[in-house]
């Protein structure tokens, strides 16, 4: 998989999450796919995955400022860094919450999935 490639599948893979097109947004994961959020939260799927951010928003989505692109032996490595915007679950709208997603990918699909983000960071402020 090329670098191109591998930073193509994990956008459209976002932007699929993103519209909450889960069906379409999974085959791009890998049966036994690790999905890792922040403080340690894993998901079975996508569906555990948004009904779990349901009480920190209504919508989110990223707004991408660059991709670090790293193969590996038998997979690849895709960071993806930017920043969050969206609306809380108050009604609240919210913008430059830095994030960085690491992904891997084997054979197009991808195996791993772990988030960071600064999103606590507004969830204390609003308290």
């Amino acid at each position: 998989m090329s670098d191109q490639a591998a930073v193509d599948t994990v956008t459209t893979y976002l932007r699929l999450v993103e519209e909450r097109r889960l069906e379409e947004a999974s085959a791009y994961l890998a049966a036994d796919a690790e999905i890792v959020f922040p403080g340690g939260r894993s998901f079975a799927d996508l569906d555990e995955q948004v009904a779990a951010a349901q009480t920190r928003y209504r919508n989110i989505s990223k707004v991408f400022d660059g991709f670090d692109v790293m193969p590996l032996a038998d997979s690849i490595v895709v960071y993806v860094y930017g920043t969050l915007q969206g609306e809380g679950p108050t009604g609240n709208r919210f913008a430059g919450i830095r994030f960085i997603d690491r992904f891997e990918l084997a054979d197009g699909l991808v195996i791993s999935h772990r988030v960071w983000n600064d999103f606590a960071a507004l969830a204390s402020a609003d308290e």
